[in-house]
């Protein structure tokens, strides 16, 4: 049969590839965005009990009451917000999940949706899926800062979202206060919808603070907030994240949630409820992966390797122009290959594959890990 692909242009994922050749390789892997060590024993101990104590069947569609609770309490003393566990919470099987519910909810044909590349590869094929149409605005190093008055000329009748990404993946950059207040002002202007993707909001460094759209009252009554367990506490693998928005937007969300997963894990739900009532489990992450940042920048210190700020997430963004004048694509391949340590080229995360000659690696590994593969790239 002849089916046409309606995402003819999308192969593999350049996480898949480049895991995959660097496991074909035998080389180091700062690629893919996991953690190789290992998730907090106590927390693996209340899945196994809340499995063993039966709790094997389908969640509410929402989520766990339990789990809703602990998380309206932990945005409260977070951001200042109260929000209602019942009507403003949903539990996702993962932050993808969470993404492409929304946009599965508001988005229709020939809407148009403002992202910035690069941008985590999800973004446009959930849009495109949906009938939209991504309208990209680049950024670029070192900062990766957003021209404000750029996203006001890309604004058109048809426009209906604007995606943000605060700790921001691939490039380690942060927005501050001062560009959540331009954001607001503009979807007040245009009556548009935010989707604001944070699942690194305990992941930021060096005294910033997370600026989360929930933190401003008239930004958040037309946001909706995604959120990630995964990247909290180091379990990927669970694909468990939050949506959090007002009722008016949540009931949209969930009546597209319910027909793609359901509902989410019932025991690992019950065991992040009963682990995040001990705020030392997530207050202390940003410290934690600062170290990392630091002992990564401190491993790659002398290399021909140029580190650009990395505010929050646990990415890495180097410049290697000093090095080659391949492209990314190509150095990273290299890279892999011949000297066995795996990196992501940033311009597979732009529309347009502009080539900025950088690479991002993952700090979140163990040290032993971080010091082989900085041995390898300070001889380069």
């Amino acid at each position: 049969m002849n089916i046409p692909s309606r995402l003819p242009d999308v192969g593999t994922s350049i996480f898949s590839v480049m895991s995959k050749m660097a496991l074909d390789n035998g080389a180091i892997n700062l690629s893919q965005g996991f953690p190789d060590f290992s998730i907090d024993e106590k927390i693996i101990q209340l899945v196994s009990r809340y499995m063993l104590e039966g709790n094997n069947q389908y969640a509410p569609m929402p989520g766990t009451p339990a789990l809703r609770t602990i998380i309206a309490q932990v945005v409260e003393a977070t951001y200042g917000r109260k929000i209602d566990a019942e009507t403003e919470i949903t539990i996702t099987a993962g932050a993808t999940e969470g993404i492409f519910s929304i946009i599965a909810a508001f988005i229709s044909a020939s809407d148009e949706v403002i992202l910035f590349d690069p941008s985590y590869d999800s973004y446009s094929p959930a849009i495109r899926l949906n009938g939209g149409i991504p309208v990209h605005i680049n950024v670029y190093p070192p900062d990766f800062s957003i021209d404000w008055d750029a996203v006001r000329a890309k604004i058109t009748p048809r426009t209906r979202m604007v995606m943000i990404n605060t700790p921001h993946n691939p490039c380690g950059s942060v927005l501050h206060e001062r560009d959540l207040l331009e954001l607001e002002k503009i979807v007040l202007e245009h009556n548009l919808l935010v989707l604001s993707d944070e699942v690194y909001e305990r992941l930021i460094f060096d005294g910033l603070t997370h600026q989360s759209v929930l933190r401003y009252p008239a930004l958040a009554s037309r946001s909706l907030a995604v959120f990630s367990f995964g990247k909290t506490f180091h379990a990927t693998g669970w694909k468990a994240g939050y949506v959090v928005a007002p009722e008016y937007l949540t009931k949209e969300v969930r009546k597209t949630h319910q027909f793609i997963v359901f509902s989410v894990n019932t025991p690992v739900q019950l065991a992040l409820a009963e682990y995040m009532r001990t705020p030392e489990h997530y207050q202390s992450l940003g410290k934690f992966y600062q170290q990392k940042r630091d002992f990564f920048l401190k491993q790659i210190e002398g290399s021909s390797f140029e580190p650009l700020p990395c505010s929050g997430s646990y990415f890495q963004v180097v410049s290697y122009k000093n090095i080659s004048k391949k492209s990314d694509v190509a150095m990273a391949e290299d890279l892999t290959k011949n000297f066995k340590v795996a990196a992501i080229p940033v311009s597979v995360f732009y529309n347009d594959k502009t080539d900025n000659h950088l690479l991002r690696f993952c700090f979140a590994k163990k040290e032993e890990t971080l010091a082989k593969a900085g041995e390898i790239l300070r001889k380069i």
